[in-house]
Formats: structure tokens, sequence, C-alpha cells
């Protein structure tokens, strides 16, 4: 089935700090964002990769990739207020039907086995994502104090998402809700059952300065 990818590179990298944006956070002697493409394009060096980033960011992007020789075909586009309305402008721009990735633009280690199983699980149930064990305990607040949770039935989930293209428009017919904390969450209040694929342990997303550190050393 034809493929597509949405990379969303929205995030303004307040936990991370610096003078740019997380995306643009220099790993290994370029931009985050650069290492996330890439890895899209070795998996599949035809498969159109459309880029969300803040309309203000279009220069220093095009800029970056001019320094930096970055000569990967990606498509830039707007993104929205919410991770919603980023999402939903990617997705207007992939043509005709096939499977759509969606991926955080600051997951740089993300490998082809892990792209393939969820591409692989969308093709066959509709609805694939990434996810894997949570280790630490976990506490819920509550109006006495807090519980213990039982983590052994707590996953995390990770990107890419993975969708039949027209099921993700169907989804984004709806109306926004602040609940759509991503697109499975979507999906699911459509009634679809959503699969669960094995993620990885090294596909983190860069929040913080050790996790930028981390990456360096993982890539």
């Amino acid at each position: 089935m034809q493929r597509s990818t949405i990379i969303v590179a929205g995030g303004s990298g307040k936990r991370l700090g610096g003078p740019v944006p997380k995306q643009f956070q220099p790993v290994n002697g370029r931009p985050i964002l650069m290492w996330t493409i890439e890895a899209f394009h070795e998996y599949d060096e035809a498969m159109p990769i459309i880029v969300v980033l803040p309309e203000e960011h279009f220069d220093i992007w095009k800029a970056l990739c001019m320094g930096h020789r970055f000569f990967i075909h990606h498509q830039v586009v707007a993104g929205g207020e919410q991770r919603y309305h980023s999402v939903k402008a990617g997705l207007d721009k992939v043509e005709g039907d096939g499977l759509v990735a969606v991926h955080d633009g600051v997951r740089p280690v993300i490998t082809k086995d892990l792209i393939w199983r969820c591409f692989d699980g969308a093709h066959v149930h509709g609805a694939a994502i990434p996810v894997v064990p949570v280790v630490p305990s976990i506490r819920e607040t509550t109006a006495e104090g807090s519980r213990a949770l039982d983590r052994s039935r707590l996953l995390a989930v990770q990107t890419p998402q993975c969708f039949h293209v027209d099921l993700l428009r169907q989804a984004f017919e709806l109306p926004y809700d602040p609940a759509f904390t991503d697109e499975a969450s979507m999906v699911e209040r459509m009634g679809v059952k959503v699969h669960l694929v094995e993620g990885e342990e090294n596909n983190i997303k860069v929040t913080t300065a050790l996790d930028l550190q981390i990456a360096a050393a993982l890539l």
C-alpha cells in the first residue's frame, strides 16, 4: 500500500532550553529534526514526508537545511495551536489513500524495524501504535492523598502511530476535544480498536537536556 509520513515538529522546547526550539537543537552536529526525517527516508526513499512546523519557524528551518546541505525532499506545512490542528494540516497534504504514519519530530532514534512494525500493524488492523512497558512505580493522586497503580497493566505510548488514511480522515471530522492527546485516542472515539505493537526503549522523545545527551549517544 502507498505510505506517507507526517512529522510533527511544533514544540517550543521550554523545558529543554537553548536559543532555538528543541526540534532545531543540534545532536552530533545537526538538528534533531534532520535525524528524524532521515530515518523515515532511509526506510522508504520514495515515501512522501510532510513536516509540520510553526509558520514563524519556516525561515529558520530553510536556513538550517541550506547550512547543513540537507537535501532530503520533504514538504513543509504550517501547524496549528494544538497537536490536533497540526496533524490535521499535515493530513490535508496526504494524497490518495493507503497508510499514513504520524511521528514526533523529536524522536530521532527510530529504527526501520519499528517503522515497519507500525505500518504492518496498520495495514492489517487499520490502526497501530507502538508501546513499551512502564518501568517506574506509578501513583495516582486521589482526594484522600494517593494510591499505587498496578504498573503491569500500564503501557507508555510512542510514535509513529500508523493508520489507514481514510480512517484517520474520518477521525479528524470529529470536533476538537482536549481529551485527544494523540491520534489513537481520536480513532478510539469512533469505536475502532487500536492494535498495539512492540515499541523500543531507545525511541525516546527529546524533552530535557539529559534526553539530548542520551539521543546523541544512541545516534
